[in-house]
Order: C-alpha cells, then sequence, then structure tokens
C-alpha cells in the first residue's frame, strides 16, 4: 500500500470520522492494512457495514467489537438512522472508539453507478464514473450525535478540570480515496485465494477540522457532494497518469510506502493457526465425547 496526501498519524489520537469510496470487499482490507501502524486506532475504531456481512466468519468478531450493520433500501432507511444514533450513544463513548468508518455511497461502484448517474442527470449534478453521489444519512447522524456542543467557540458546560476530563467528541473528518491499478479493485476473494498477481493499492487521505463541515442538511449535502467529486478529479488524475496529484501548495506529490514489519506479521499469523487449531482440538474432543 503507498499513502498520499495529508499525514493522519498526525491525529490519531484525536476522534475522526472517515469517508471512504467503496469499489470492493477488498476496501475494508486495505483499510486495516494502513490503520495498523497509526497508533491505536485500529483498537479503538467503529465500522459501519452492510447488515450482510453479520452472516459471514467476522461478523461475531464484528459484533462482540460493537461495530454497526446498516441495512439498506428506503424501506429501511429511517429505522436505520434511529438504531445508527441508539447505537454510537450506547457504545462510542463507553468503547472508548476514536475513529468511525463509513462508506457514504451505500454500496459498491459497480451496483450504484448507473442509478447514481441517472439521479444526477434528473437533479443537474455532476456526472461521476469512478465513484457515485453519497447518501447523507449516516453522516448526519454521526456528526449530529458525536460532534460535542459548542457555546461561544469553546466545548459547553463544566468548568476547565470537567472539560478536559469529558470527550472533545469529532475533531476531524478524513476523506479517503482508495485507488486500484487499472481501476480493478481487489475483491475478499482475491486477497484469500491469491489468483492475483501482487499489485500496490493508493490510499489518499485529505484531513477536513469538523469546524468546517456544516451542519444544515442542504448545506452538508453540498459539502459532502464537493468531496465526491473531488474523490472524483482524483481517481481521474491518477488513472491517467498513475499517481495521485500534489496538495495545494505543494510543487510534488508526495507518497509513502506503509509497510509492516516482518515480525509482527510472523506473530499474528502464527497466532491465527495455533488459535484455529486450539479450536480444532475442541471441536474433535467435544465430537468423540457425544459420538
Amino acid at each position: 500500500v503507498v499513502e498520499w496526501g495529508d499525514d493522519v498519524k498526525a491525529v490519531s489520537e484525536d476522534e475522526a470520522m472517515v469517508l471512504v469510496n467503496h469499489q470492493a470487499t477488498g476496501d475494508v482490507c486495505t483499510l486495516m492494512m494502513c490503520l495498523q501502524d497509526k497508533g491505536t486506532v485500529v483498537r479503538q475504531m467503529m465500522w459501519l457495514m452492510d447488515h450482510i456481512f453479520k452472516y459471514t466468519n467476522f461478523g461475531i468478531v464484528s459484533l462482540i467489537h460493537g461495530d454497526f450493520f446498516i441495512r439498506q433500501g428506503k424501506a429501511h432507511r429511517d429505522q436505520q438512522l434511529v438504531l445508527l444514533k441508539e447505537h454510537l450513544e450506547k457504545y462510542y463513548r463507553s468503547r472508548n472508539r476514536k475513529w468511525i468508518v463509513l462508506f457514504p455511497e451505500g454500496g459498491f461502484l459497480r451496483k450504484r453507478r448507473e442509478t447514481s448517474q441517472a439521479f444526477a442527470k434528473k437533479n443537474n449534478l455532476p456526472f461521476l464514473q469512478h465513484v457515485t453521489l453519497p447518501r447523507l444519512g449516516a453522516t448526519q447522524v454521526i456528526l449530529k450525535t458525536l460532534v460535542a456542543p459548542q457555546e461561544n467557540g469553546t466545548p459547553a458546560g463544566g468548568d476547565a478540570v470537567a472539560k478536559e476530563s469529558k470527550s472533545k467528541g469529532l475533531q476531524w473528518v478524513i476523506d479517503t480515496t482508495i485507488a486500484y491499478p487499472k481501476g480493478e479493485p481487489l475483491d475478499i476473494q482475491t486477497w484469500i485465494l491469491g489468483y492475483r498477481q501482487p499489485t500496490v493499492t493508493h490510499v489518499h487521505y485529505r484531513i477536513f477540522p469538523v469546524k468546517d463541515v456544516p451542519a444544515e442538511p442542504e448545506a452538508l449535502t453540498h459539502w459532502l457532494y464537493q468531496r465526491f467529486i473531488e474523490k472524483e478529479d482524483l481517481l481521474t488524475h491518477f488513472y491517467e497518469t498513475g499517481a495521485f496529484p500534489p496538495l495545494q501548495g505543494q510543487t510534488k506529490a508526495i507518497s509513502r510506502e506503509m509497510t509492516l514489519s516482518n515480525l509482527w506479521l510472523v506473530g499474528i499469523q502464527s497466532l491465527a493457526f495455533l488459535s484455529g487449531g486450539m479450536w480444532y482440538c475442541i471441536f474433535q474432543y467435544f465430537y468423540h465425547c457425544l459420538f
């Protein structure tokens, strides 16, 4: 993985909302790898994912971790937003979460592109090819629930000591853009079976102070659309040149190769194999006891 744009390590100890474009199931694996060297973030984050993943092999892990499974579709939309608000109020602070990750497009690019383009044409919005227009609901609920209330430009309530002991709320929005060479995303099957040649995945970050994000629905919708229009420009530039453009004020884009310790990787894989062996022995023991 090669990282571009702002250095998110600088805000790894602050609360942040991470907005990501969604092309395939491999996006989650890419993000998990990227966050391994970002301090304690990987242990203190919450994911929003489609409810179908609840029934996969890592569904039980995500349930225990306190992630939120959201059901798509107009029939469930309003109810899901209420459930999301309740989930955040119950688990986000009590479990000391720092970052929350969501895919505002509401589905994979290949599945939503045609519908999004039709909606854009009907409403005189930009025609997007590499991303789709995001949905407002979950983003708005997260901002309303997790951003600390303000009074006269400072967090509301209590004296200075009390303020320090309280959460500062969301402080940043991290706009994350994942790009795959030739626009060919990796899915979970590819990660597991490895039937494609090794490839470099590119991840671009932009950090926005949450105070610069509008709260009113119409203004927030416009702000969110602008982020995905920028993603479209970033991805167009990447597919044409093989690199992301430089940040404002830079003359040349700077990339950072993300690497993990070989010792750490061996340790993690060894733990996984030992865990699998342990559960195999346990099930085998009970099977012989019962049969």
